[in-house]
């Protein structure tokens, strides 16, 4: 009789912290605290920084040195026009992570314990996705520090450079909600890999990241016109160096919220269902 007795006045408790935990500020509360942990867990594994610091690195020493003669004739030219776009690209792989570190902590039973817990159910897809921001942040000051040593300079002010950066990770946090999308619904962590690498493949390399567009075939610039990451490589391009800014931009915020606008609600939704 007592146990019953503390069972039905624990019950209310626990509903109530629920009821508690759904709300705004509960919710930014808890998915803080979840990305908290994502940060410890990079920490404590570095080596997961390593697509995000070393891979850039290549790229830009792979490309200028080899194209860059050929293409702009000079190589500090070529840097000048190159950098802005590797940035982009660089910060949209790092958004893959999200997704295989999603269907690893699911895979392993890790949701199943927080969905026991007083907390919204979509807190620890938010959790995920804020804490590999910093990802975003690690990749963007590694690339312009080696950027810089090579002999890349900002050719417009710090202010606009810093809007070109967070329009990037702007862009890169809404792709991430692919990423979490198909780590909910992907068997394994190397199927997201796989399936996320395919997919950005063709939305990176399909820009004028490499050449100017019109030295591109006619079908190509038709993609590159219709490409939202070449949108965002040409607005970083005209904040960090000079050229157009303000269709690029303005188009590549427009991008970014119809992103989150369709695959956060289907992401939410889809872990959901799984959970």
């Amino acid at each position: 009789m007592t146990t019953t007795t503390r069972t039905a006045a624990a019950t209310p408790s626990r509903a109530g912290t629920a009821h508690a935990a759904g709300r705004p500020f509960g919710m930014a509360r808890h998915s803080l605290a979840l990305a908290g942990r994502s940060l410890i867990k990079t920490i404590r594994t570095p080596e997961q920084l390593l697509d995000v610091t070393l891979q850039p690195i290549v790229f830009v020493l792979i490309f200028v040195y080899l194209l860059g003669g050929a293409v702009a004739g000079s190589q500090h030219e070529y840097l000048q026009f190159l950098l802005p776009a590797i940035m982009v690209q660089t910060v949209l792989f790092a958004s893959i992570a999200t997704g295989v570190s999603l269907n690893t902590d699911v895979e392993k039973g890790v949701f199943d314990r927080f969905r026991s817990l007083p907390i919204a159910r979509s807190v620890p897809l938010v959790g995920s996705v804020v804490g590999d921001l910093v990802r975003f942040v690690v990749s963007i000051v590694v690339l312009l520090g080696f950027g810089y040593a090579l002999g890349f300079r900002i050719g417009t002010d710090p202010l606009s450079a810093l809007a070109a950066c967070l329009l990037t990770i702007a862009f890169a946090f809404a792709v991430s909600w692919i990423g979490v999308l198909l780590g909910v619904l992907m068997r394994s962590p190397g199927a997201v890999q796989g399936t996320a690498f395919l997919l950005l493949f063709p939305l990176t390399f399909g820009t004028n990241m490499m050449v100017p567009t019109d030295t591109l075939p006619g079908w190509l610039q038709w993609w590159v016109g219709v490409n939202p990451v070449a949108d965002v490589m040409e607005a970083a391009r005209g904040l960090m160096v000079g050229g157009p800014v303000a269709g690029p931009v303005t188009r590549s915020l427009l991008w970014t919220v119809a992103i989150i606008a369709v695959f956060a609600p289907l992401a939410v939704r889809a872990y959901r269902r799984r959970a």
